[in-house]
């Protein structure tokens, strides 16, 4: 895979929408699954949910080899997995279910704060310095339109991502440690991260 052949860009098309779904849920199915056990039907949930607009794609030959989606106040990549949403999928008990699970990992934007919603690298493209470029175009989506900073968590058992966002000066501002949940959840803490981009002309 030659990276310089590699586009990025705001969205995808629903064309793309098959390799996104499969990407995110690579990256985070193991903890949707605590909502949502069957991956036939989060694939289907993620199909109908993702909104394209709020992620930033590597695409290479036409396929998306890397995202980042982010959240901002007007929405977000997941934003579409809704109650109803998820009611309509799972049925009633287990739409509520997983709505309240959804609920513990719900992070909310500002009109100042950009919150990063999920990055993820399809495993033959990983090692090519992909996360680290989407990083950029996550900041420079942010500065362009007008966010103060750029948020995100790492969870305890990715220290390899954490140093990723530590080398693009992603700085740690809050731990929260819920041991007592790691049975259930698969971790037991969290790092709230955040990039304060009044900082980057000082350090670029």
């Amino acid at each position: 895979m030659n990276t310089d052949e590699i586009i990025y860009q705001v969205g995808f098309s629903d064309r793309l929408k098959s390799d996104a779904v499969t990407l995110y849920d690579e990256a985070f199915g193991k903890k949707i699954s605590i909502a949502i056990k069957s991956l036939k039907k989060r694939q289907l949930l993620l199909s109908d949910c993702l909104m394209p607009k709020y992620s930033i794609v590597a695409l290479w030959k036409d396929e998306i080899v890397g995202i980042a989606g982010f959240n901002i106040p007007d929405g977000s990549l997941t934003g579409g997995i809704t109650y109803e949403k998820l009611v309509s999928h799972l049925g009633f008990i287990k739409g509520s279910w997983a709505a309240l699970i959804f609920s513990f990992f719900d992070r909310k934007s500002s009109s100042t704060k950009l919150v990063m919603d999920g990055l993820s690298i399809r495993q033959d493209a990983q090692g090519r310095g992909i996360g680290s470029r989407l990083l950029d175009e996550i900041k420079n989506y942010a500065i362009i339109n007008k966010f103060k900073s750029v948020r995100l968590d790492v969870i305890d058992i990715n220290p390899k991502a954490k140093k990723l966002y530590e080398r693009k000066n992603f700085k740690s501002v809050e731990i929260e440690y819920f041991p007592y949940l790691r049975w259930f959840l698969g971790f037991g803490g969290n790092t709230i991260m955040e990039l304060d981009l009044n900082m980057q002309g000082e350090l670029n």
